[in-house]
């Protein structure tokens, strides 16, 4: 009888990487449990959608007790009550005292496109402005709007001309003869001749930013840049789309990462850990803004499905119940102490960031300081054969991200940064 990895190869689309080829069979918190009876931790958290932990008591209630009712009448045909209050929910909890509406879709890169159509149609222009290292999706739209060329452009153009690709500060690579001052100012000045030689203000519909660049490495853009984008859009009538796909939902210990830098977005995008792995997404902002399609202009066969929805509202309870916004900080800094503490034996560890416990650790060789692909591939492919889910990040791939579920037990953590230290050791002997 084949195996399942054999049948995988056989049967599913190459162009569907998997990580580990190990057979899930149970989940609880961040421990995964394999059919043969291996445990992994997880570090990975399905890519930032496990926030409140796998197999949340509370969340699995709501899923069964709204697959009793029904499964999926079709918002477009009926309405139901989940939809209608994951949607209110959202514009109380998203920052800002003015009107707003929501939309619900099925994944990020859905809603990400759904921002750009909605703003596009509000502004009568054609224009999207997104930033280097950014990632938006999948999609034709969204690999138009994402930086990385390989894998996830190459051979699938064209893509949407009007997508326009401005400078983004990476303060950890700026000149060692600039202040972290002069670099920002650099990079303004940068972006005001954008507007100039690349493209005008009037053309451009939105711009979209991650507040925390995700799939990029985590980069975490200084307050003063994200305020001069968001004032340049107010003054030339351009829609500020913030997606916080990966950010959202308490991983940066704020709820949304926004409000790290003050800014109120006229349109925010938000997904991953939504819903707990359901597939759910959202656009959400101003009234104005959403209102401009008319009706049967915007949804989606399956968008909003009501079990997805009940699995949402459990995860809006959980938040608050639970003080994610606290424990991500406090994981954040134990992730951040730990690096630093293996920082002072492995000179390839460069730089250490975080927000909240979006945390990120940039490897270099340190003989000449450029980016160490190599050795992030050690570290990680080491970490999947001995027990822990762990992922990688940045335009070069040297970067190793972590976005374990919030509710990560301390025995859990040790359990894992035990495996990321053999990890780390392994490394070094290259």
């Amino acid at each position: 009888m084949s195996t399942l990895p054999e049948l995988r190869e056989e049967y599913v689309a190459r162009g569907v990487s998997t990580g580990n080829l190990n057979v899930a069979k149970s989940a609880k918190n961040s421990t995964i449990i394999t059919k043969d009876g291996k445990e992994f931790i997880d570090f990975a958290g399905a890519i930032g959608v496990m926030n409140v932990g796998h197999s949340h008591p509370k969340v699995i209630e709501a899923i069964k007790a709204q697959v009793e009712h029904f499964t999926h009448p079709g918002f477009n045909v009926i309405m139901y009550e989940g939809y209608v209050e994951v949607c209110r929910r959202l514009c109380e909890i998203t920052a800002g005292d003015h009107k707003k509406k929501a939309l619900l879709l099925n994944s990020g890169a859905e809603a990400v496109e759904n921002a750009v159509k909605i703003s596009r149609k509000y502004t009568g222009r054609s224009g999207v402005v997104v930033f280097n290292r950014a990632f938006h999706g999948r999609t034709n739209l969204t690999m138009g709007m994402t930086s990385k060329v390989k894998p996830y452009k190459e051979g699938f153009g064209p893509f949407n001309s009007d997508v326009f690709q401005a400078p983004f500060p990476f303060v950890y690579e700026r000149p060692s003869s600039m202040t972290e001052d002069e670099y920002i100012d650099e990079v303004i000045a940068r972006f005001k001749e954008f507007f100039k030689g690349t493209v005008c203000p009037s053309m451009i519909a939105c711009v979209v930013m991650e507040p925390v660049q995700g799939e990029g490495g985590f980069i975490i853009p200084p307050k003063r840049f994200v305020e001069f984008v968001y004032n340049f859009c107010q003054e030339h009538g351009i829609v500020f789309v913030a997606d916080e796909i990966q950010a959202g939902f308490c991983r940066t210990g704020k709820l949304f990462a926004m409000e790290h830098f003050g800014i109120v977005p006229d349109l925010m995008t938000t997904s991953k850990s939504l819903a707990a792995g359901m597939p759910l997404s959202a656009v959400v902002g101003r009234a104005e803004i959403i209102n401009e399609p008319t009706a049967g202009q915007l949804g989606g066969t399956f968008a909003g499905n009501p079990i997805a929805c009940a699995a949402a509202l459990a995860v809006m309870d959980i938040v608050e119940e639970e003080s994610l916004n606290e424990k991500s900080e406090a994981l954040g800094a134990k992730l951040e102490a730990f690096l630093v503490e293996m920082q002072k034996d492995y000179s390839f560890i460069g730089d250490i960031r975080r927000l909240g416990a979006m945390v990120a650790a940039e490897l270099t060789d340190p003989a000449t300081g450029l980016a160490d692909s190599k050795r992030t591939s050690i570290i990680t492919k080491y970490a999947n054969d001995n027990g822990l889910l762990l992922l990688s990040a940045g335009l070069h791939g040297n970067v190793i991200r972590f976005l374990s579920p919030l509710t990560i037990t301390d025995e859990e953590l040790a359990k894992g940064l035990a495996i990321l230290k053999d990890a780390l050791a392994e490394a070094s002997k290259q």
